[in-house]
């Protein structure tokens, strides 16, 4: 059986089918490349903005209730997410409605009414405090480390903006947006479940086909920056526990250490006996979770730890995640923690084929992003990653210019110190 159909409508619009023929329901995703890094300092958010207005209401559903209650008629729950590259709206629907979420999605998209622009703002605006203090400085660790990681690019801006940008944007905005991005060839819809390729193709072009447009992205790489040292950015933030999060510049998603940089990431926090957590938690009790993540772009990336601990464990806890780091660059991954390690992936990946929103991501947003990979390319190169090459991307990765630490919470001078000096020695391909 096929893993994926792929059609593309005579709009330019592309379409993604997977059949699940086990499954009781189906899910539709319409992927658009436009995100955080399309935009400039002073409209900053207006992507994270639009995806809002459009649940405002379209000529056929003219407010946000009727929407909805037209999603929930079949089943679904529409929702949407704005990220540095894209925007997607998904929800479930019963299979037996596959026309009227198709249309519904195209309604939604491209039929859009623009109300209500003051009322989202405010509520735009709330969102946005998440990411501030009680002096509206901003405590989000990961806008801070992009803020160090991306300095001067429009990767360095938070996704949902900055206050003054918020405000800044007008409806005349949020239009002019719209009709450069939204546009059938810069689109994806992918629909996986219980549906068939001849009966998807056709819902969706008897939806999407009236669309028109031939706007995109064009878009600048952030520039190399030549660094030798660790960066660290300190916000105060009352709490209890401190923030940390170590960031590493790391390469995008098509350079060969893509792999071995997925698999390292299971060996720092695939689960309970991974090494951060078996250190950090298990071992030395210093944090109730803490957790390594990916984000590879088009053209760079990030490799990143996320912890939380108490003021007193800062200096340790940044201490013994760079010693786990540093072990990885200096030691090849032991043979058994390797292949067990690679089995757990391999589970991992044989799961997701029964879950419709692993394979809308796997197959949806990769035709969207030029970077489409079947569960067989996974598997296939998956099985082929050596500890020799886990090493090599370790060392490229965790050099200590690559890194950035962002430090949040109710620390003080003497934490920054301490800090610091731990930065300054970290070094490793040295043994301590």
């Amino acid at each position: 059986m096929r893993e994926y159909f792929c059609d593309r409508l005579a709009n330019g619009l592309r379409l993604v089918t997977v059949e699940m023929p086990h499954l009781h329901c189906a899910e539709m995703a319409c992927y658009v490349q436009v995100g955080g890094r399309d935009e400039s300092a002073d409209l900053a958010g207006i992507s994270h903005f639009l995806e809002h207005i459009l649940f405002r209401g379209s000529l056929d559903f003219p407010s946000t209730f009727v929407l909805e209650r037209a999603f929930e008629a079949i089943g679904g729950a529409v929702n949407a997410a704005t990220d540095v590259e894209s925007t997607c709206y998904h929800s479930r629907f019963h299979p037996q409605h596959l026309d009227e979420a198709a249309h519904l999605f195209a309604s939604l998209l491209t039929r859009p009414l623009f109300a209500d622009v003051e009322l989202e703002r405010r509520i735009i605006l709330e969102e946005a405090l998440d990411d501030l203090n009680e002096r509206g400085e901003d405590v989000s660790p990961d806008n801070l480390t992009a803020g160090l990681l991306w300095p001067d690019h429009a990767l360095s801006l938070p996704t949902i903006g900055s206050t003054a940008s918020i405000k800044a944007i007008r409806e005349d905005d949020l239009r002019a947006h719209h009709g450069r991005y939204y546009t059938p060839v810069n689109a994806v819809v992918v629909v996986a479940g219980n549906v068939r390729r001849e009966a998807t193709l056709q819902a969706v072009t008897a939806a999407f086909g009236h669309w028109r447009g031939s706007g995109g992205p064009e878009r600048q790489s952030p520039a190399a920056r030549e660094a030798h040292a660790p960066e660290v950015a300190w916000a105060k933030d009352s709490d209890s526990q401190i923030l940390l999060q170590l960031a590493f510049r790391a390469p995008g998603r098509g350079h060969a250490d893509t792999v071995p940089l997925r698999v390292l990431r299971w060996i720092l926090s695939w689960g309970g006996a991974s090494r951060l957590m078996l250190r950090l938690r298990e071992q030395l009790g210093l944090t109730y979770h803490v957790e390594a993540g990916l984000s590879m772009l088009a053209d760079c990336g990030s490799f990143t730890i996320d912890l939380a601990v108490a003021p007193k464990n800062l200096e340790r806890a940044v201490t013994e995640v760079l010693g786990v780091v540093a072990r990885l660059c200096r030691e090849p991954v032991p043979e058994e923690e390797l292949q067990g390690v690679l089995r757990a992936y391999l589970f991992d990946l044989e799961f997701s084929q029964d879950h419709t929103e692993a394979m809308l991501s796997r197959y949806g947003w990769g035709e969207l992003a030029g970077y489409l990979r079947t569960v067989e390319d996974d598997r296939r190169e998956v099985m082929a990653v050596t500890a020799e090459a886990i090493q090599q991307a370790a060392r490229s990765v965790f050099a200590p210019g690559n890194l950035k630490l962002a430090v949040v919470g109710p620390w003080k001078e003497a934490h920054r110190r301490a800090v610091n000096k731990v930065l300054v020695a970290y070094s490793p391909l040295t043994e301590a």
